[in-house]
């Protein structure tokens, strides 16, 4: 197995680990001199915190881990392509490159939507590379999303089944 593929199937059992509690299966994992010193999955949902994404938790771990804001020398790893929140915190964070799994043509900000990682008018930039094990990363989040899509749909329709039961007299208010 190729190191950059055995560093991002780490990423992805964290991703796992996110799906698990329920929260978007991003994983991601910083890696300096060939050992990870920091891993993270998405926690939004679970801290009600919109900055909670597996990126960010897994700099500031890096940063605690290394005592240092600065994290020249590192690699970070991620399922999916980083928003504009994230890319900005790793171009501040100084990691010297950045592997993607899937990108997302939506809302990514290192290559699809933006590009921040790479602008040149920003003090520093990281090189990238994409499609780390694309397949599995864009599965995992296509398996997520569809679930959460049919556990709406079985809710909905519990919901049409109990207002329109004969044995609902009160509107759905019992």
């Amino acid at each position: 197995m190729d190191i950059n593929e055995m560093y991002m199937r780490e990423a992805l059992h964290q991703a796992e680990a996110a799906a698990e509690i329920g929260e978007v299966p991003v994983g991601a994992v910083v890696v300096r001199d060939g050992e990870i010193i920091a891993k993270a999955y998405n926690h939004v949902e679970t801290d009600r915190n919109s900055s909670g994404h597996a990126e960010m938790l897994a700099i500031r771990e890096a940063e605690r881990v290394l005592g240092s804001k600065w994290l020249t020398g590192c690699e970070l790893y991620v399922t999916l392509e980083p928003c504009a929140m994230c890319a900005g915190a790793m171009v501040l964070a100084r990691l010297d490159c950045l592997w993607i799994g899937a990108m997302d043509p939506k809302n990514g900000a290192c290559g699809s939507v933006f590009n921040v990682v790479q602008e040149e008018r920003l003090n520093h930039r990281m090189e990238v590379e994409t499609g780390i094990l694309e397949a599995e990363c864009g599965q995992i989040l296509s398996d997520f999303f569809r679930n959460m899509r049919a556990v709406k749909a079985r809710k909905r329709k519990l919901f049409r089944q109990r207002m329109t039961s004969p044995d609902n007299t009160d509107g759905g208010n019992n």
